[in-house]
């Protein structure tokens, strides 16, 4: 295993930790109240647990508990970063790129003082590796990706007559089907997939809401669309 396996499977813990170990609900909590959340102590441990175990040697514990302290003190700040005038509408994206950039830090520093000696003699294809990544973000990650974008940008429009979640349900379908016509080049089916959608969901009379979800739309599509071709460029 070498370092670019060892990045992609501790970016992979951090989708479980971030996105798949926690509800909306539990987030919601942590954001807000911060270090007087219960769960944030559980979320720091499982960072440190998914870190460790992702790395798949012993001597990562000491890498796996920086990650860990880190992203406890981060997440307790968070509430104030959501509440600053300035950059609260963009808390979403600061908090995981510093998360993430402190990864990465840590697995090259690692890399360069311990040296990746895996404990557990597993075989790790780079391109599967990058295909599960993939199918991951398309599920829940960019679901949130979308809409803290739509956050950031102020873009709000009542969605009367919608059932609950059936956007979510529909963006994340979409992005598995486009992803998985790229990685085995049927370009063709993407394009029909998007003219479909467009002709089957949404009215004419509705201007607004066909603005607002074209750019869902573009975004959900982009994300399963960049996904695919850095698979298949790997």
């Amino acid at each position: 295993m070498g370092i670019k396996e060892f990045l992609l499977l501790q970016f992979i813990a951090h989708l479980c930790l971030d996105y798949f170990f926690q509800t909306d609900k539990l987030a919601k909590q942590k954001n807000t109240i911060g270090f007087k959340s219960p769960f944030l102590y559980w979320h720091a441990l499982a960072c440190f647990l998914l870190s460790w175990l992702f790395s798949l040697q012993l001597n990562f514990f000491v890498g796996a508990l920086i990650i860990a302290i880190t992203h406890f003190i981060l997440d307790g700040f968070k509430q104030y970063l959501n509440t600053n005038k300035y950059f609260g509408r963009y808390a979403f994206f600061i908090d995981q790129a510093i998360h993430i950039g402190i990864m990465v830090v840590v697995v090259f520093l690692f890399n360069k003082w311990q040296g990746i000696d895996p404990s557990v003699a597993i075989a790790i294809n780079f391109k599967y590796a990058l295909i599960i990544t993939g199918y991951l973000i398309c599920l829940k990650p960019a679901n949130i990706f979308i809409k803290e974008v739509f956050k950031a940008t102020e873009i709000h429009v009542s969605s009367d007559n919608e059932m609950p979640n059936a956007g979510k349900v529909i963006g994340v379908l979409e992005r598995i089907l486009t992803l998985t016509f790229i990685i085995v080049l049927q370009y063709a089916a993407v394009g029909f997939l998007i003219a479909a959608k467009s002709i089957l969901r949404y009215r004419n009379d509705e201007t607004l809401k066909t603005e607002y979800v074209l750019i869902g739309t573009m975004l959900s599509f982009g994300i399963a669309v960049i996904a695919g071709i850095l698979i298949n460029l790997s």
